[in-house]
């Protein structure tokens, strides 16, 4: 079967032309210009590789990339991208990011860089390594299996929701981090599915209860008033 690939780039020239140099590998691809559009693409159909443009319209590379670390842990991501500073590349990794790639490129070493990132994927696969992300929390006992949506609480074992785990994700990722209400929503929720940000306080009032000793004393869900939210261990 064919490798599928999620090409997300502003830029018609360059977008079309990588298609068709892709399409001429012997790639599915499916291409969008708009990082909205490309995430609902994401949550519709099975990619086996993704190339991401960072200044894009609806949705910006960095954010499209979290809101589907979020979702996948092990899709390649390659981004391709006219901020190729240090910072830029380092962000972008830091982001879950596989491979950076500044503007202008070569298109061979794209291609080159596609397909060594599908192969390493294609041995893990092969190979059957699953990497189980499981989060403890030191003294209490508790832990979170984003694999299985699985955790431990207080109370016992509690079979977490899409959103849940996707919200909890995000914390965790940022351990000792504020994150802003506003970044809850646009990478849990999305650009398009804006709930009330009551929805948000709701969520953390349950994770308190699923995992602190003492909920009205929360060690672990930290509320920074008047900006967001933050995870420790």
């Amino acid at each position: 079967m064919k490798k599928r690939i999620l090409l997300v780039e502003d830029e018609e020239n360059i977008r079309d032309m990588v298609v068709l140099n892709l399409e001429m590998e012997g790639y599915h691809v499916t291409a969008s210009g708009n990082g909205v559009e490309a995430l609902q693409f994401f949550g519709e159909q099975k990619f086996d590789l993704l190339i991401l443009d960072i200044m894009l319209p609806g949705k910006d590379g960095l954010s499209l990339c979290e809101a589907i670390r979020l979702r996948d842990r092990t899709v390649p991501i390659l981004f391709l991208s006219a901020k190729g500073s240090t910072e830029d590349r380092i962000a972008g990794l830091k982001m879950g990011g596989d491979d950076y790639l500044p503007k202008p490129f070569n298109l061979e070493e794209l291609l080159l860089r596609v397909h060594k990132l599908l192969k390493r994927s294609a041995h893990l696969t092969n190979l059957q390594i699953k990497d189980t992300e499981i989060v403890h929390f030191c003294n209490d006992g508790c832990f979170i299996n984003f694999d299985s949506f699985e955790a431990r609480g207080i109370n016992g074992t509690i079979n977490l929701t899409q959103k849940e785990a996707q919200l909890l994700k995000l914390l965790v990722d940022n351990e000792g981090e504020v994150v802003s209400r506003n970044r809850i929503l646009e990478t849990v929720w999305g650009y398009n599915v804006y709930p009330s940000t009551r929805t948000i306080d709701n969520f953390i009032l349950a994770f308190r209860k699923y995992f602190e000793s003492d909920p009205k004393n929360p060690h672990h869900f930290i509320s920074v008033r008047g900006v967001g939210y933050k995870f420790q261990k």
